[in-house]
């Protein structure tokens, strides 16, 4: 018979205490845990797939910005929104397409004209190398390729296998601009109907602030390409009288690369926009090419603490750090197209906040120091 021991809970064989099970809870949370992971893990690469898909939405929401202010105007005069986004269209297609025409022009003769004078070029090459450097220099075989086709043949066969890729890329790039045009469209033509959906889903605080920032959005957007617009006409007409009064080569369409291409494309589009008429001016003349390189220096920089400060300040008011720090970040998520889409975002934002966070008046001291103005 064990005796019980008094106070201890324990009787006089000390029975050891039961050991408890795992707790229900953990089987739970571990299942909860790796389904998490799972999940994320599935949902990266089905977002990794559907990239190329959200950025073709991000460029048709940036075009129905861009084209609903002229759309809505139409609207006021009477039109149907339809048959006025499709008039938009069309003038957006004929300016591309002449644009293109344009370009495509000269580039065409700048290359059969390179070609028919390369000859001559390697001639005068050849002499001037076997003056200076060697009499056995020879550039016969170089001058055989421009001469009567020389082995021209041999190259387009070489490279013709390449055209089945250069096929399959075009169609591809055809293909997501018809998308891209197809959803601009629907998002114009539909933009109330499909603003009072959306909003017909939240709350009267919450509609106010969704349509506050859609607005916002469009005014922006709209701002800055036009904007940019009046600055590609301004680029174009000055580019124009200079290269004419210089002789450069071709000085409409030299001019008319200069203004667009300096304007819609960010960071880089100066220097894109200068290295076409330059190229094609040194080859015509050294003069004319260094004049040309002169002309688009100096233009910038009136372009830059003149045109631009002034007509930006009227469509879309950005601060130049916040311009900068926006294409670099939009540049880094997604290339150029989020360099591109970077600039009225970013004017978007700020004047979303300048509307909604409240100002307050400066102290006259800040740790002891004096606020200056």
């Amino acid at each position: 018979m064990s005796e019980h021991i008094p106070g201890s809970g324990l009787g006089s064989d000390f029975d050891a205490p039961a050991v408890e099970g795992m707790p229900s809870w953990v089987p739970r949370a571990l299942l909860l845990f790796f389904a998490g992971v799972a999940a994320l893990y599935y949902g990266r690469g089905m977002i990794e797939s559907l990239r190329s898909f959200f950025i073709i939405l991000l460029i048709s929401a940036f075009l129905s910005f861009a084209i609903e202010p002229a759309v809505n105007r139409l609207e006021s005069l009477g039109l149907r929104r339809g048959v006025g986004t499709g008039i938009m269209f069309l003038v957006i297609i004929a300016g591309v397409s002449a644009f293109g025409f344009a370009i495509g022009t000269v580039l065409a003769e700048q290359i059969r004209d390179f070609v028919a004078s390369a000859p001559d070029t390697i001639d005068r090459i050849e002499a001037w190398l076997q003056r200076n450097v060697s009499e056995d220099v020879t550039l016969e075989a170089t001058r055989d390729r421009f001469i009567d086709g020389g082995d021209l043949g041999g190259t387009l066969t070489d490279t013709a296998g390449d055209l089945a890729s250069f096929s399959t890329t075009v169609l591809n790039t055809l293909l997501q601009a018809f998308t891209i045009a197809l959803f601009t469209f629907y998002l114009v033509a539909e933009g109330p109907r499909f603003r009072r959906l959306i909003c017909s889903a939240l709350a009267p605080e919450r509609q106010r602030v969704v349509l506050r920032v859609w607005d916002l959005a469009i005014e922006k957007t709209g701002g800055y390409i036009i904007s940019r617009a009046i600055l590609a006409f301004v680029a174009t007409l000055v580019h124009w009288a200079a290269f004419s009064l210089i002789d450069v080569p071709f000085p409409l369409p030299m001019a008319l690369w200069v203004g667009v291409v300096s304007q819609f494309i960010p960071v880089v589009g100066t220097y894109l926009a200068g290295f076409l008429p330059v190229v094609i001016a040194l080859i015509d003349d050294l003069q004319v090419g260094i004049w040309a390189i002169v002309i688009i220096v100096v233009y910038q920089q009136l372009e830059n603490y003149v045109f631009a400060p002034k007509i930006t300040s009227q469509t879309m008011e950005i601060h130049v750090a916040v311009a900068f720090a926006s294409v670099l970040i939009g540049a880094a998520i997604l290339g150029p197209v989020g360099a591109l889409l970077s600039l009225p975002f970013a004017a978007t934002l700020q004047a979303f906040i300048s509307t909604y966070i409240e100002r307050h008046e400066l102290v006259e001291e800040v740790s002891g120091g004096k606020l200056t103005s």
